[in-house]
């Protein structure tokens, strides 16, 4: 099978999995972190825990007061502190 035919099967299946006719292979979810909790067990504020993670003082404002949740890698660097908050400080550190 060429690039063109993997391809048109793979979007072909996309199609079927949006329209409900096929399942997914998997889905990979993600428990949604408690931000304020998270922060707060670290005992550091809302500035020093934007500049650690990459992003900003309003993000981490709205992740906390659940207007927005956390998705994708911010979701699972936010999972991994909550188990290891000793990476925290490594991701602080850069």
């Amino acid at each position: 099978m060429n690039f063109f035919d993997e391809l048109k099967t793979s979007l072909k299946e996309a199609v079927e999995i949006k329209n409900g006719t096929k399942a997914p292979a998997r889905v990979t979810r993600y428990e949604i972190a408690d931000v304020k909790a998270i922060r707060e067990q670290l005992n550091v504020s809302q500035a020093e825990m934007a500049k650690a993670l990459g992003t900003s003082v309003d993000t981490i404002k709205s992740w906390e007061s659940r207007r927005r949740n956390p998705t994708g890698l911010a979701a699972k660097v936010l999972v991994t502190i909550q188990a290891n908050p000793a990476f925290f400080y490594e991701l602080a550190a850069h």
